[in-house]
């Protein structure tokens, strides 16, 4: 009884060990993610300026895209 409590602390240990390793620092996906986040912002930035740049070329009265 005593081998498969300490069998399984040892493997909950193990599991949880994987876990918080696998969790820590960017990998690559979260480097892929905040990449695309950036891209996504940054187009969307360009989009509303060049709205702003349209509307004022034309004087509209309501310049806010």
């Amino acid at each position: 009884m005593k081998t498969k409590s300490t069998i399984y602390r040892f493997l909950g240990i193990i599991g949880i060990s994987f876990a918080l390793v696998a969790c820590s620092g960017d990998g690559t996906m979260e480097q892929a993610g905040k990449k695309a986040d950036e891209i996504i912002n940054n187009t969307g930035n360009a989009i509303e300026d060049s709205c702003e740049r349209v509307k004022e070329h034309f004087d509209a009265q309501d310049t806010d895209c």
